[in-house]
């Protein structure tokens, strides 16, 4: 996703979602995130939560890279790309990327992109832990998913 400053200069998203309990792994902000900082935010969460089975990604020039096919090769991941226009195909994502613009982006004027850090750090952990989800029998993100380990015993790979 992309947005401004009150200062006109343009930043963008990374946004990355477990498709299984919509949980927010992360929000990579920044002026440009090129693919090796895509790799990297990968990795980081990789490193706290596991490497995924799938990724499903649109045809951004940052995710149809060799950076991120190399990454994906190594750490066993398959990559499932969208068709070009065609959004319903990742519908997980482009939901939460309404709600992340109506109540971060367009709420709020920046002055810095510290500003939009903190206030998408504070709302990703509101989003996650507070925030039930009716396609998720009315719970929270993290409570889904401790509740599926609990009853089902077995880990829930992010993809």
């Amino acid at each position: 996703m992309s947005d401004a400053l009150v200062c006109g200069r343009r930043f963008r998203t990374f946004n990355v979602i477990d498709d299984f309990n919509r949980e927010v792994l992360g929000i990579e902000i920044d002026l440009s995130l090129p693919s090796r900082r895509v790799v990297q935010t990968l990795d980081n969460i990789g490193m706290v939560r596991g490497y995924p089975l799938k990724l499903r990604l649109d045809n951004g020039p940052e995710l149809v890279s060799l950076a991120l096919a190399d990454w994906a090769e190594k750490h066993g991941v398959t990559l499932e790309f969208i068709q070009p226009g065609k959004p319903t195909q990742n519908s997980y994502i482009e939901r939460f990327n309404r709600t992340y613009r109506e109540e971060v982006l367009d709420f709020y004027l920046f002055k810095n992109l510290n500003e939009v850090r903190e206030i998408t750090e504070q709302w990703i952990s509101q989003y996650n832990k507070e925030r039930p989800h009716q396609s998720l029998k009315n719970m929270t993100p993290v409570e889904y998913s401790l509740f599926t380990r609990n009853t089902e015993n077995y880990t829930i790979p992010w993809y």
